[in-house]
């Protein structure tokens, strides 16, 4: 195996800590979690006593200082554990650095800090019924009105939509204009005029709370605003590297854990008088995928190398976004084959895993719309010409 070489002491002290908390606080219980459709409040809370939430966020608010390092480590023994319900990464390393970012002091001191203890839970409101990754069609919008923004609309497909207290919400202020018309507004989920639809039923990541969301005349005040008005679009773009390095590394992590469940299983399951190790094909679809999925993670350390030095650029997260997932898809399928009926079974990881893989290249933009930006990056789009008095 080539070693990685990205992490400290420091660092792997506290992955003892992330694994000992999912083995104690996660795994024996997540079974119960996807009949319920969502985690306990509890679980946020012991997060937050740990410190495994809001890692990156300065000690200043309530975060331990860390690097994105400390993030990798919990998506990626999260990943690994297969568990798909605590959806700590969406609040400490995709909501919270746009708090940190773009958020005035009084924003960052109300929520920060409560975000760390898991006292506040957070979503992000940007998929809508009529689109998900074309998010300058969106049709939720926000007129100002005095000292207020009164907020109409709706969203689908909310991460922790359910128990969220507080949505960074992405809706039209101009709604005569597409990207530029977009603002990011904080909406604190007791005000009248929100309310939540169904928890909606997956197929996979079922301990995931995920649901719809309305907003009817639902006021909140104009310091709700982040950033600048017509700014949202601009502020997303910022933080779409990171959105989509972790993917990848959920990915890649998730690839990694079938492929030990699946060599366990293989050399413990006889047929035909010998274990399934010992047949060629087994050897020859292990190698397959073991080879690739090495390569994807040379590939991933190497863009999570460059995003510490802020160097990452957007295309190339794409593409490693695009490639881990379509990878993540294989493997889950070539594994779960190998256990044969039993792999069928939802009582053994490498079944939930496989339907958890399939959202992944769906969410945090789809597959197509990463092969849109890779591909315009590579073939840029020539301006129409002008027309001939």
């Amino acid at each position: 195996m080539i070693p990685r070489t990205l992490f400290s002491a420091e660092h792997e002290l506290f992955r003892d800590t992330v694994r000992r908390f999912i083995a104690e606080h996660v795994t024996p219980h997540h079974q119960d979690w996807e009949a319920a459709g969502e985690v306990p409040r509890a679980l946020w809370h012991e997060a937050g006593r740990l410190g495994l939430l809001c890692c990156n966020v300065p000690e200043a608010y309530g975060g331990m200082g860390g690097d994105f390092l400390h993030s990798t480590i919990l998506v990626e023994e999260f990943a690994a554990a297969g568990a798909t319900g605590p959806t700590f990464y969406l609040q400490s390393d995709i909501i919270a650095p746009y708090l940190v970012d773009f958020g005035t002091e009084e924003q960052k001191q109300r929520w920060l800090p409560r975000m760390a203890t898991g006292e506040v839970v957070a979503a992000l409101g940007m998929s809508e019924p009529s689109g998900g990754s074309d998010l300058a069609n969106m049709r939720t919008h926000a007129e100002r009105d005095g000292d207020e923004f009164v907020i109409n609309g709706q969203k689908v497909f909310i991460t922790n939509g359910h128990s969220a207290d507080l949505l960074l919400l992405a809706c039209k202020t101009d709604r005569e204009a597409r990207a530029k018309g977009i603002s990011l507004i904080l909406v604190e989920t007791d005000r009248p005029g929100f309310s939540r639809g169904r928890r909606l039923d997956k197929i996979g990541c079922k301990a995931q709370d995920t649901a719809e969301l309305f907003f009817s005349d639902l006021r909140v005040p104009a310091g709700n605003l982040l950033g600048e008005l017509g700014g949202g679009f601009a502020m997303l773009m910022t933080q779409l590297a990171q959105e989509r390095l972790i993917q990848a590394i959920r990915a890649v992590s998730a690839a990694e854990a079938a492929i030990r469940w699946t060599l366990d299983y293989v050399a413990e399951r006889e047929m035909f008088g010998q274990t399934l190790a010992e047949f060629q094909n087994t050897r020859f679809e292990l190698a397959a995928v073991h080879a690739e999925t090495l390569a994807q993670r040379v590939f991933v350390d190497r863009c999570v190398a460059l995003h510490l030095d802020g160097a990452l650029d957007p295309n190339d997260a794409a593409a490693a976004k695009l490639v881990t997932t379509e990878l993540q898809g294989r493997v889950m399928d070539r594994c779960l084959q190998l256990f044969g009926g039993w792999g069928y079974m939802t009582e053994f990881p490498i079944a939930r895993a496989f339907v958890d893989a399939r959202m992944c290249r769906i969410g945090g933009g789809s597959v197509e719309t990463m092969k849109q930006i890779i591909g315009n990056a590579l073939l840029p789009r020539r301006k129409a010409p002008r027309a001939t008095p």
